[in-house]
């Protein structure tokens, strides 16, 4: 009876014999694929390294897109409340420290988003986790933008998502996309639908047939913004990138400019961005390159914290130039 080191070895050799056997078989079946043939064994090699490289680069490009699948989930976006004074009619306790708030007005504070109640002092302690609720949060323009994303639950504001979506399905080879302006009264109709339905609002072709009233809507979106897309805090460093001529030193100060957005401004920015990158492959017919681009979404996006008119003027045109390098790099930065 063969022992276990002889039975081993046999399952050793075998495995040995086999193993190149099932190489040489994917070799094949990979080269008849590709439809190429193969001459000597020499040749095998020669092509057999690009083909590994091929199908690495491949299976990394696999990896990436499961991984950005993965992030499609709603990311957990911190916000800070939003404190009122407020009047309590009735006795009325603290959500932070549970006393008794004393008083006949004025007694404390409530967040205008999510309805917390709070001493005027502990509000100062409260930890960044408001949770804006519908019932207080009745308007979509004019809301704030992690507000109106912690509300409805989504990544992004939902005026962006159904705006491009429309626009995409429909205008991208509109001429002027953008640039030409919408009937003011049509663009205010679409507004008022958003406010009044959210995303259940009608901005199909049925309703609106020109494509630059939704257009306009969604620049009016970004227009009203109580904090900009890009952030007053974050706007001195998009300014500073801008105005440095190495393109190496350029993109890291765009990358770290980006760093300072919050999470719901940045992903919203990130995907206007991607849209506004597949506007400019339809150049030749909407006549819109990303400097144009840049032009009209510049000031739309970003605002000085300046008071100086002059100082606000003088920034238009980093401002622009801002925008035209996020939408020509926006594979690399985002």
């Amino acid at each position: 009876m063969p022992s276990k080191e002889s039975w081993s070895g046999r399952k050793t050799n075998r495995a040995t014999v086999h193993k190149p056997k099932q190489e040489g078989r994917q070799q094949d079946l990979l080269i008849a694929a590709l439809g190429m043939k193969l001459g000597s064994q020499k040749s095998s090699v020669t092509i057999w390294q690009p083909l590994k490289l091929f199908a690495y680069s491949q299976l990394t490009s696999l990896v990436r897109r499961a991984t950005l699948k993965e992030n499609e989930q709603i990311p957990k976006y911190e916000k800070v409340h939003n404190f009122k004074v407020h009047t309590f009619r009735g006795p009325h306790w603290c959500e932070y420290c549970a006393n008794f708030m004393w008083g006949l007005i004025a007694q404390g504070v409530k967040c205008a988003d999510c309805g917390l109640n709070v001493h005027k002092q502990c509000s100062k302690m409260v930890p960044n986790d408001c949770k804006p609720d519908l019932k207080h949060v009745k308007k979509v323009y004019s809301c704030d933008l992690t507000t109106l994303v912690k509300a409805h639950i989504t990544k992004r504001p939902m005026v962006v998502d159904m705006c491009i979506r429309e626009i995409e399905s429909r205008g991208l080879n509109s001429e002027g996309l953008y640039r030409v302006s919408g009937f003011s009264d049509l663009i205010e109709d679409v507004k008022m639908a958003f406010d009044r339905d959210g995303e259940k609002a009608d901005i199909s072709v049925n309703m609106y047939e020109d494509i630059n009233i939704i257009t306009g809507a969604l620049k009016l979106y970004f227009r009203d913004l109580p904090i900009p897309l890009i952030t007053y805090d974050a706007y001195p460093k998009f300014i500073e990138s801008a105005k440095i001529m190495d393109p190496d030193e350029q993109l890291e100060t765009l990358h770290e400019a980006l760093r300072l957005l919050p999470p719901a401004h940045c992903e919203t920015l990130r995907y206007l961005m991607a849209h506004l990158k597949r506007v400019t492959l339809h150049e030749k017919e909407n006549l819109m390159s990303a400097e144009n681009l840049g032009i009209v979404f510049g000031p739309t996006l970003m605002r000085s914290p300046e008071l100086d008119p002059m100082a606000a003027l003088n920034d238009i045109r980093y401002q622009r130039l801002v925008v035209e390098l996020l939408i020509k790099n926006e594979d690399i930065l985002f």
